[in-house]
């Protein structure tokens, strides 16, 4: 079963799932500090995908979807 169109969807490759998590990130060779780009994660690929990012140095934050309030700017 499909999500409905207007629930946003995981970010990993391949899932369907609604996301739950919104992880805040940054590629500091790439963007001002400020800068925040997002990923939506569901429950089973928050670790996963939190980690991608955490080993690059790039993970900023992690934040249920419905708590997330993007950046003036963003």
């Amino acid at each position: 079963m499909d999500p409905d169109p207007e629930t946003p969807i995981c970010s990993a490759k391949g899932c369907r799932a609604a996301a739950v998590w919104v992880l805040a990130w940054n590629n500091p060779k790439l963007h001002t500090p400020e800068r925040r780009k997002t990923w939506l994660a569901c429950e089973e690929h928050r670790e996963h995908l939190s980690q991608f990012l955490g080993v690059r140095g790039f993970l900023k934050d992690v934040v249920r979807f419905e708590e997330w309030k993007a950046p003036e700017g963003a």
